[in-house]
């Protein structure tokens, strides 16, 4: 990264202030964009931000409610913003780096389906936002078809405990990044209600066969599914307690409604948008996501645990 590019991080989530805080302390001209002009003034005087409790904000990160006039943006804001957010950037040609992990409802559109005439790249992998602040060791993807702007970001987006790999299948990233929520609400619902790590298991493995059926035939690469923006991100989301999507699966196992358990978040848990746009898209491709289909009943309240378990178990036999 040339000294005079910046960049600019728009959306002041969780994700989004651990990477600006990140590039900051990597001595980068970094400016985090938050909507609310009374949250921006309470960061500004606090040097911190209640969506990542203990991380202290580095005092040359820039913090404003304005878009900044950037070389590189970095779009965190939910899915179902990410459209309305993109048409507030400037215009021009800087590139977009998306990081928002999703299917947009209605449309059942993938974030790099969305962007229009910008180059565009997505940044997926298995990444805790608490963990990235941290500065602990993690790696992720860096996916993009121009083979020189991928390069380029590379470069601009590496630091000392955040190792890239590149991709240029920008399709089989976004589509990893936005299965595994599915599939960890469906391993929380496992464990919540009592039925075994074997069933975790099982369900993590032939959520990835799906995840790659669904993969192939977007034009993207099966191959993609198995590595750190498919299998390594799935991992970590159906394992780990820090998970929005796997600690809301959880809850559902142990018998809490839905609407209770959302009512009581301040932050977005994308995998509950995600699964029935993400089973349509299956379904006008012809594709057989049988565990996306689970998810999507018990969220919808018109299928129960037991029910589902029945359900995928009485599956027709077939081999592997």
């Amino acid at each position: 990264m040339s000294k005079g590019e910046t960049l600019g991080v728009i959306g002041a989530g969780a994700w989004g202030t651990a990477l600006a805080a990140l590039h900051a302390r990597a001595g980068r001209n970094v400016t985090l964009w938050a909507r609310d002009a009374q949250r921006v003034s309470a960061m500004l005087v606090s040097r911190r931000n209640d969506r990542l409790p203990g991380v202290v904000l580095p005092d040359r990160l820039q913090i404003s409610n304005h878009i900044p006039d950037a070389d590189i943006f970095l779009l965190t804001v939910p899915m179902q913003h990410l459209r309305a957010t993109l048409a507030l950037l400037p215009q021009g040609d800087a590139p977009v780096v998306l990081c928002c992990k999703g299917l947009e409802t209605g449309t059942a559109l993938l974030p790099p389906e969305i962007v229009q005439a910008r180059p565009t790249a997505m940044l997926t992998g298995p990444n805790f936002a608490h963990e990235i602040a941290a500065l602990l060791p993690a790696a992720t993807v860096l996916a993009t078809q121009d083979t020189a702007l991928r390069t380029r970001l590379m470069a601009a987006l590496k630091t000392d405990t955040l190792r890239l790999y590149g991709s240029a299948d920008i399709m089989g990233a976004a589509l990893g990044g936005a299965a595994k929520n599915v599939i960890a609400i469906a391993a929380g619902v496992v464990i919540g209600a009592g039925l075994g790590e074997n069933a975790r298991a099982a369900l993590i493995t032939r959520g990835i066969v799906e995840i790659a059926r669904l993969a192939s035939a977007l034009g993207g690469r099966a191959e993609t599914v198995s590595g750190l923006s498919g299998l390594g991100d799935l991992l970590l989301t159906c394992t780990g307690v820090s998970s929005r999507n796997y600690s809301l699966g959880l809850s559902l196992g142990q018998g809490e409604s839905l609407a209770d358990i959302l009512a009581r978040r301040s932050s977005v848990t994308e995998g509950v948008a995600t699964a029935p746009a993400l089973l349509a898209r299956a379904a006008a491709l012809g594709v057989d996501m049988p565990l996306t289909a689970a998810v999507t009943k018990l969220l919808a309240g018109t299928q129960n645990i037991a029910e589902t378990m029945a359900a995928l178990m009485g599956r027709e036999l077939r081999d592997e």
